[in-house]
């Protein structure tokens, strides 16, 4: 008798992932605008923070200021992207011709004497098709933001009437009604500590990362430094993919190994510093998962939704470790999910740290 509830839960998780794969062109859009409905939110809130003497903003200049902040990272994204990315094609053969001089003096300095041939080789890595290949994708993701944008005002717009929905829609149960509005405001609270300190650590490690890649001469630095702020929402990967990335492309400018192991030891020792020191101590206890929690569902999500499902993984696991932290009977879920096996339950308005 008890295999029929479990088997009742796994029927009910498959249907699940189904669902958000079947609908995947209408709930990525949306899931993306939340995402930036909650940026521009803490932006607004760290500009409130701001104080001049004893004067702060106020909240509607506030507002403003943070989408007006949004919209000048936007504006300057999408120029260095359509700029550099017609310049990386048409040097894109120079750099698959050095790579190829790099092979042959590495089976040269191996010993190989009989070299093998190149020619399958170049059309499993042709550069300059892969780099088009990303353009694509680039320019298949600028096709949803008109349907984002929208999705963004209208977040906006209902940002205000939704608590007052929720209170006449759970008035007459005062119990659930305080279970309910303390998940959301531990969720606001740990999902805008996550976008802040991520977004913070993300621009320092690009800057240092830009800098770095301009001493040493690396061709669209301003581009690889764009990316790298985005490779570092994606955990464990992005980080990886934001060092080796740059790193190829100075190996394949400049036909010599000595700028590639300056630019990989440079940023590989950055990424550490920012993510494993200065980062954590910022985000305290508010990303509280397991890193193997953490690898699983960037694969989970990886697979169902690519890129954009590894930018929203954490987001999403850490909402459902809050919802099954107030649950009793799933409680224990919300255990084996954290990293240490304690959890924080909200008491009105304080956090209680409960242990397992």
């Amino acid at each position: 008798m008890r295999l029929q509830p479990i088997a009742l839960w796994l029927f009910l998780l498959v249907l699940f992932f189904y669902l958000i794969k079947v609908g995947e062109s209408i709930l990525m859009p949306l899931l993306i605008a939340i995402a930036i409905w909650y940026l521009i939110d803490a932006l607004a809130d760290g500009y409130h923070l701001l104080q001049f003497r004893q004067w702060q903003l106020p909240l509607t200049v506030c507002f403003f200021l943070s989408i007006l902040t949004f919209l000048v990272f936007f504006w300057i994204f999408v120029q260095l992207i359509s700029s550099n990315i017609d310049k990386v094609i048409t040097v894109s053969p120079i750099y698959q011709a050095n790579f190829e001089k790099l092979l042959l003096r590495l089976f040269a300095l191996v010993g190989v004497e009989q070299l093998p041939n190149l020619a399958n080789f170049k059309d499993s890595i042709n550069i300059p098709q892969l780099i088009s290949t990303l353009a694509i994708s680039l320019t298949n993701l600028a096709g949803n933001t008109g349907i984002i944008l929208l999705y963004v005002i209208f977040l906006f717009l209902e940002e205000k009437t939704f608590y007052q929905k929720l209170k006449v829609l759970l008035s007459a149960e005062p119990e659930q009604e305080s279970t309910v509005e303390r998940i959301l405001c531990q969720i606001d609270e740990d999902i805008k500590t996550y976008i802040g300190v991520k977004t913070l650590m993300s621009i320092l490690t690009a800057v240092i990362s830009f800098f770095i890649m301009w001493g040493v001469g690396v061709d669209f630095a301003a581009f690889w430094a764009i990316l790298i702020f985005f490779l570092n929402f994606i955990p464990n990967v992005g980080s990886i993919i934001a060092t080796i990335f740059p790193s190829l492309l100075a190996l394949v400018q400049f036909d010599t190994f000595y700028p590639f192991i300056i630019i990989i030891s440079s940023l590989g020792t950055t990424q550490f510093l920012i993510g494993n020191f200065l980062e954590p101590k910022m985000m305290g206890s508010s990303l509280n998962l397991s890193p193997l929690v953490i690898l699983f569902s960037l694969a989970i999500w990886g697979s169902l939704w690519g890129v954009v499902g590894m930018f929203l993984c954490v987001p999403i696991m850490v909402i459902v470790m809050i919802v099954f932290t107030y649950f009793p009977k799933t409680r224990p879920l919300a255990i084996l999910l954290s990293e240490n096996g304690y959890i924080r339950i909200r008491h009105k308005e304080k956090i209680a740290v409960m242990p397992k």
